[in-house]
């Protein structure tokens, strides 16, 4: 797919008349290159190109040429980073984020940004996945009636909906990996600390990280690879019979007997092929939302102070909600009350510290469960791995459920490359059973 073709495509579909998963897009100019492209991989051939484009944007590259889309919370220069938020639609961005400069040092072309659940689902217990007061409701990319899940949602809908070959998302409790689940893609939220945070509006600092989309794991991770400083190294499918699965029997009911079934199946499949199989049980962790309040705040300020934003405090964004009811509280603003009222040092809040105490630990015990483990399946509702920051993958599959969505699993483990391979595997093997 050509820039040019993406563009166009984000224009017939993307708008608010379709899918409503397109925030802002780039503006060919006369005489940009961009606006000849027709061949496929067509590479901008010109240093003189849109910002940010490689002078030598060759098939050496990576993502050479390739049209990607950003989450409206992740800086790109010359375009506005408001996290969904009308409070935040004069935040121009000057310079762009780490992630997004190395996408482009990588022959990425930014093409635009996507709507999101605002503020990355932190204003109400009561907004709908994929809403936002700047974007409005983002569409489910196959059904409008189903949930799209958020709050990389416009991201996860536009690589469904094949407008972009990739896009990227940010994570902090299954934001990327239940939006790529919802939406039949695959996603890739990576372990803590492998991405920089800088220039992304953030929730906490402990549990944010960007992460990747695309239609399937060989492309999600050349785009997560590319975002990277340092690229991945070759990560190659294993055998299935050297494949070690296991499979997190934590909420196992939750899920629907059609979900419940393909899990059943893909077991089986895995069993087939000589994988061994075993359980854990973990179930979610509620103090990710301990997490989530205690550090809102700290965070967005340091980030708000750097930022071109007008509104530079959590309690001048609260205000500004509330003066502007029709506007802003269409669902409440229960999140940000509820971070306002948090103490302003962190180390003093008995809560936070106890939830961070608890954290430490879960992550030495979780980690010697899954040591034995190259992948676990999520086979019902867990926040275990965001807990713990752990990698996480969504890997989809060519098989669809009853309402034309591509089947798709949550995948998590310890270390990332293991889980990786062992996700290439799996897609590999289900595709080819299937």
């Amino acid at each position: 797919m050509t820039i040019a073709e993406a563009l166009q495509k984000a224009k017939e579909i993307g708008g608010r008349d379709g899918l409503n998963c397109i925030a802002e897009l780039y503006e060919i100019a006369d005489g940009d290159p961009v606006a000849g492209q027709a061949a496929e991989k067509e590479p901008v051939e010109s240093g003189q190109a849109a910002e940010g484009m490689p002078a030598d944007c060759g098939e050496t590259l990576p993502l050479a040429g390739a049209p990607v889309l950003v989450k409206d919370n992740i800086e790109v220069k010359g375009f506005h980073t408001t996290a969904g938020s009308l409070a935040l639609n004069d935040n121009l961005a000057k310079e762009d984020a780490p992630v997004i400069r190395n996408l482009k040092r990588n022959g990425a072309f930014i093409i635009g940004k996507t709507n999101m659940t605002e503020f990355a689902n932190y204003v109400s217990t009561k907004m709908p996945n994929g809403y936002s007061s700047r974007g409005g409701q983002v569409k489910h990319a196959v059904r409008p009636d189903l949930d799209p899940l958020g709050s990389s949602t416009g991201s996860a809908v536009a690589v469904a909906a094949g407008i972009v070959p990739m896009a990227v998302g940010t994570d902090t409790c299954h934001s990327v990996t239940a939006c790529a689940w919802g939406n039949g893609i695959c996603g890739l939220k990576p372990p803590a600390g492998a991405l920089s945070q800088e220039g992304i509006v953030p929730i906490s600092k402990t549990l944010d990280s960007a992460g990747a989309m695309a239609m399937n794991m060989t492309d999600t991770l050349r785009l997560y690879s590319a975002m990277r400083d340092e690229p991945l190294p070759e990560i190659k499918p294993v055998a299935p019979a050297e494949l070690r699965f296991g499979v997190n029997i934590a909420n196992g009911e939750a899920f629907d007997d059609e979900k419940k079934a393909f899990h059943k199946e893909l077991i089986e499949i895995l069993k087939k092929s000589g994988a061994q199989v075993g359980e854990v049980n973990e179930p979610p962790a509620l103090q990710v939302a301990t997490i989530m309040k205690g550090e809102f705040k700290n965070s967005l300020e340091e980030y708000l102070s750097k930022s071109a934003a007008r509104f530079k405090t959590l309690k001048e964004i609260t205000e500004y909600y509330e003066a502007n009811p029709e506007t802003m509280l269409k669902y409440g603003d229960d999140f940000l009350r509820g971070a306002l009222d948090v103490k302003s040092g962190l180390f003093w809040d008995e809560e936070y510290c106890k939830a961070m105490e608890d954290r430490e630990k879960a992550i030495r015990v979780t980690r010697d469960e899954l040591s034995g483990y190259d992948a676990v399946l999520m086979s019902g509702p867990t926040s275990i791995m965001h807990f713990c920051s752990l990698p996480t993958v969504t890997v989809a599959f060519d098989q669809k459920d009853a309402n034309g969505v591509r089947q798709a699993v949550i995948l998590y483990g310890t270390d990332e490359f293991r889980l990786y391979a062992a996700a290439l595997t799996i897609e590999e093997l289900v595709n080819h059973q299937r």
